[in-house]
């Protein structure tokens, strides 16, 4: 019984991180490989370009990674995110 539950868990992990948006500005380059439409090549440009200029403010500004375009960016808009951090205030 117990494998039975511990298989059944693994695979609601499984699909539910399937649903999840992976956000470009934390995501590892595996992890955006993992996206259809995101090979190994496109991965890295985003990594690189991060890494030079800053996180994305939104998933347009992803246009200006080479190999992205406007079409592909549309494409990508449900499987990928820029949930950029705030920091604290202080303030309550």
């Amino acid at each position: 019984m117990k494998k039975l539950f511990g298989s059944l868990l693994a695979g609601l992990l499984i699909s539910c991180s399937a649903w999840a948006a992976v956000d470009i500005n934390t995501a590892t380059q595996s992890e955006l490989e993992a996206v259809k439409g995101i090979g190994p090549a496109k991965a890295k440009a985003i990594v690189v370009h991060r890494e030079k200029n800053g996180p994305f403010k939104d998933l347009d500004a992803l246009t200006k990674v080479k190999g992205f375009g406007k079409t592909s960016v549309e494409k990508l808009k449900g499987e990928l995110t820029t949930a950029v951090a705030k920091p604290a205030t202080g303030k309550k």
